[in-house]
């Protein structure tokens, strides 16, 4: 548990536990210079507290015309942790506002406040007693839980800012950091798939495979393990690059589009592959993005290979 340091009136026994400090105590600023009186809201949480603080400052807006300090206790997981809380609170009749999601320590709560005369606002048990009669079952009742929620979300925006900063080859510095690198030729879904992916969790860079240019050397310096490759019927990669210079206002004609230039293009590729057989090979020919994401999932998990999200 960890609060922001104020002074104290009373000292407490040596058995009560001692919060260790936190940051700064936040203060509203005083509309009034000449108001004298601050009041002190006590926020108590199991987790970070920050739902509880965003809340009430939400709240204090419509209060503005007091000058009102914060002190936050965060991580509070047991009674022995609540009871010194509630006897702090009750040298100043602070206010207690808190989000706890276990109901005995909830109850707990509400019992010494109410023994000490203190206020105290339940912002979380009324939403999930709520929510329990809507659902019609009983909540899982574990602190910190939206801290995993948000951990997993920035984790996977992390994985999406790698991903595009490291589509089509355009960034080779840090691809140790990536968790799949992959390979094939232009219009082998090498982007969309890469994007797909990122959403899930996976930092990816895809990198482009040109006849008569040499792979970069960065690719041979990570674990191969997490290296793959893509390719394509050539018919059907023909008829895509042609929908596509149609799309972009160009003639279908060109080597790009060319059915000969096309195959030699896969060849060269399907050759890259054969000298490198530690990449495993993904057809795309005719599939959904999702199938191919799932077969490259499943090789990537049964390595072990996969990211922590």
């Amino acid at each position: 548990m960890s609060k922001t340091e104020r002074p104290k009136k009373n000292s407490k026994s040596p058995s009560t536990p001692e919060p260790t400090p936190d940051s700064s105590p936040e203060t509203h600023s005083i509309p009034d210079p000449s108001q004298s009186n601050s009041h002190q809201i006590i926020l108590v949480s199991d987790g970070t507290g920050e739902t509880a603080a965003q809340m009430t400052k939400a709240a204090m807006v419509q209060f503005s015309d007091h000058a009102v300090s914060f002190t936050r206790y965060k991580n509070v997981r047991n009674e022995a942790q609540i009871a010194a809380i509630c006897e702090e609170a009750a040298q100043s009749k602070d206010l207690l506002i808190y989000t706890i999601v276990s109901p005995q320590l909830r109850n707990f709560l509400l019992k010494k406040a109410k023994e000490h005369g203190i206020a105290c606002v339940d912002l979380l048990g009324p939403l999930l007693v709520g929510l329990a009669g809507y659902f019609g079952y009983q909540p899982k009742s574990i602190a910190g839980l939206l801290h995993d929620v948000n951990e997993r979300y920035f984790q996977r925006i992390d994985a999406m800012e790698f991903t595009i900063a490291h589509d089509d080859g355009r960034d080779l510095t840090e691809l140790d950091r990536a968790d799949l690198v992959i390979l094939g030729i232009s219009r082998t879904s090498k982007t969309p798939l890469s994007m797909y992916l990122s959403h899930q969790g996976w930092k990816v860079a895809n990198i482009p495979l040109i006849k008569g240019f040499e792979i970069p050397k960065e690719l041979f310096e990570i674990d191969q393990r997490r290296v793959v490759a893509l390719t394509i019927d050539a018919q059907d990669l023909t008829t895509i690059r042609r929908a596509r210079l149609e799309r972009l206002g160009h003639e279908r004609g060109g080597e790009y589009a060319d059915p000969d230039k096309v195959l030699e293009e896969i060849d060269y590729a399907g050759e890259l592959y054969r000298r490198n057989r530690r990449w495993p090979v993904f057809n795309v020919t005719g599939k959904a993005l999702e199938e191919t994401a799932s077969e490259i999932i499943r090789l990537m998990t049964s390595r072990r290979l996969t990211p922590p999200v």
